[in-house]
């Protein structure tokens, strides 16, 4: 069922993000051409589990990632949500602070033996999963602040003040799952 998902999901993002590069091609719109492009790549990303040999990763996290490439990709980005609604890029940063706490969870079953799990604080896992959240919002904010001094000039209109929102929606986005986590420790 989990390759089915992985390939359904990968070949109509990829085929919706073809069809949008060459339409912004053609329209000589080179910012959102290039976006598509990178559409691609994300949309693509997961076929490379595909080729593990224990591919352990649940599919809610491989659908979370087709939700978090059509949102910000998709409609924010080339859908312009980013410019016509204010509270877009706020709630894209919630959710990725959610989803990347979420990933944590999974590799925190992947990686640490049920065994070992029973026997360690809570505070672990919900460090864990915060700190994740919180690196993906820093390392996030990074790639805009590059994608601004390299090319668009258009990822953080806000300056300052929409780094710190965005740093903050990705941070509370993680809390929640973290408390979730804390509350739920013997059954995450």
């Amino acid at each position: 069922m989990k390759r089915i998902v992985i390939i359904l999901f990968s070949v109509v993002f990829i085929i919706g993000m073809a069809g949008l590069m060459i339409y912004f091609i053609i329209k000589h719109d080179s910012l959102r051409w290039v976006i598509a492009l990178g559409g691609i790549a994300l949309s693509a990303l997961p076929l490379g589990l595909l080729f593990l040999k224990n591919n352990r990763i649940n599919t809610p996290t491989v659908i979370g990632w087709y939700i978090f490439v059509f949102c910000s990709i998709g409609l924010g980005s080339i859908g312009g949500f980013y410019d016509r609604f204010k509270w877009w890029d706020t709630s894209v940063h919630f959710y990725k602070g959610v989803f990347v706490a979420c990933v944590g969870i999974t590799l925190y079953k992947m990686f640490i033996p049920e065994t070992a799990r029973r026997n360690v604080s809570r505070w672990i896992p919900v460090l864990f999963v915060l700190s994740l959240a919180v690196i993906a919002s820093v390392l996030w904010e990074v790639y805009e602040f590059l994608g601004d001094v390299i090319a668009s000039h258009t990822m953080q209109r806000g300056g300052n003040t929409d780094t710190m929102y965005d740093l903050l929606a990705g941070l509370f986005g993680g809390i929640a799952i973290a408390v979730y986590t804390g509350i739920r420790k013997q059954n995450v």
